[in-house]
């Protein structure tokens, strides 16, 4: 009896008239889609209501439905609010925390849901080479000043279900690796149209370097790699392979691999993708991004129109008493100019060069300056040096090389053949490297491991003959 009488007063009236709606209890459980994990299926066990409305705490969402699935864009934790009412217009509200979790942040970081764009960046070095990777930009960086547009309009994107995509937006950068001394000289470092006519040079076809959607990807997020898969596949520069440069005379490639680093730009809106080149005693970088909001990205550069005069030197004479040259270390190597300390024999010059190296040196660790132009080989071939080693049989490593592209280079070494005493090394080039070269860099003692204990080197006396 106590159980009927507290239905029929859940049903009616005081007065015997119509029964009273109940008031809405609202209620609901959520289940994530296993394969879309963006998926979000809610069931809604909400009782005495007729119509319902949620909120699905994204600022995005909502839904009138009464089991609705929602996608979310994003992982993160959603505060959901259901709101159930009465046909007597009576609401009751209740809320819960979903949390969407992405089972691969990384990658979704690299190829969004679906996809996602990545662009050189726009704002600072973009593209650099260095001797290791902590020093990549100390030889050479490129930013966009509008001298290479043709590379910062260039698109690379990675889809969700694997495959990778590059557009040239119509233009290509002519790199000097392969058109620099070609049928296509014109084109040398220079933006030209994209196409296969153009990536034909003395009769090599590199033209899978141009657009195509039709390469594929694998990142592995635990060790921090990519590896792009299809002829011409590329990123950073096209003439960066796995390990070392892609040859010219060679057709693309049918893969690249490099490192990659990935960053969540946040509430920035911003999000980078590092990637490295490792070679043996050089390092590239290339830094792009990917804009959440394509309004943000900043405009392209505009070259500043500057009359090159190309200068040209026939003379070098570095004697280190004036202050005409100044050398730069990179790696672990460490230059001054100091008192000669051993004066006599060959060399009586009041000061000299001092190149000091800590124990556990890079072997390429060494020293570098710019001539002020371009050196003529055509009378005179041999660059002369005195150098004052530790030890006998050592190498040093002579290297010419242009301050616009790194890349392009030649060494030249010669071994010690005295400990602890002034010696003169002579190093010959070819008439036909005649400027081409305006940077100079010596490595002492140049290996291909790590030095044990520390040194000390000096030189003197650099002189073209």
């Amino acid at each position: 009896m106590m159980i009927m009488g507290i239905v029929m007063m859940g049903c009616s009236t005081d007065d015997g008239g119509e029964p009273e709606a109940k008031d809405p209890i609202a209620s609901f459980q959520v289940e994530i889609d296993e394969a879309d994990f963006f998926e979000a299926t809610f069931s809604n066990f909400s009782q005495n209501a007729t119509s319902y409305t949620w909120d699905f705490g994204d600022e995005v969402g909502t839904s009138t439905e009464e089991n609705p699935v929602y996608t979310y864009l994003a992982g993160g934790t959603y505060t959901v609010t259901l709101t159930a009412a009465n046909d007597a217009g009576v609401e009751a509200e209740f809320s819960s925390d979903v949390t969407v979790t992405d089972p691969d942040e990384q990658l979704t970081l690299l190829s969004g849901v679906t996809s996602k764009t990545w662009k050189l960046l726009r704002e600072g070095a973009a593209l650099g080479i260095g001797p290791a990777e902590a020093t990549w930009y100390s030889w050479w960086t490129l930013s966009n000043d509008g001298s290479r547009n043709c590379l910062f309009d260039d698109e690379f994107t990675y889809h969700r279900d694997g495959t990778f995509e590059y557009q040239a937006a119509g233009t290509f950068w002519g790199e000097a690796d392969y058109y620099a001394e070609s049928d296509k000289a014109d084109l040398n470092e220079n933006c030209v149209e994209e196409s296969a006519a153009n990536l034909t040079v003395d009769g090599v076809d590199y033209s899978a370097w141009l657009s195509s959607d039709t390469h594929s990807y694998e990142y592995s997020s635990s060790e921090g790699t990519i590896t792009l898969t299809g002829a011409g596949a590329w990123m950073g520069l096209y003439k960066l392979g796995s390990t070392t440069y892609n040859p010219k005379g060679t057709t693309p490639p049918s893969s690249t691999s490099f490192s990659a680093v990935l960053a969540d730009g946040g509430d920035s809106g911003v999000d980078t993708l590092t990637i490295g080149f490792q070679y043996e005693a050089e390092y590239w970088r290339a830094i792009y991004v990917s804009y959440a909001n394509a309004a943000d990205e900043p405009a392209m550069g505009v070259k500043e129109e500057v009359e090159e005069v190309e200068t040209v030197i026939d003379a070098v004479n570095i004697d280190l008493e004036s202050d005409a040259f100044s050398f730069g270390g990179f790696g672990s190597a460490s230059p001054s100019i100091v008192d000669n300390p051993v004066s006599g024999g060959i060399n009586t010059s009041a000061k000299v060069g001092q190149v000091d190296e800590t124990d556990g040196a890079e072997g390429w660790s060494g020293i570098s300056t710019n001539l002020g132009g371009k050196v003529d080989f055509s009378t005179k071939q041999t660059f002369k040096m005195k150098v004052y080693s530790p030890a006998a049989g050592t190498i040093v490593k002579f290297k010419l090389e242009s301050s616009a592209n790194a890349a392009d280079n030649k060494e030249i070494d010669v071994t010690t053949t005295v400990a602890n005493e002034w010696e003169e090394l002579s190093f010959t080039f070819a008439a036909e490297d005649t400027e081409k070269w305006d940077v100079m860099a010596l490595f002492f003692d140049f290996q291909t491991v790590n030095k044990e204990g520390a040194r000390v080197h000096y030189f003197d006396d650099i002189i073209l003959e």
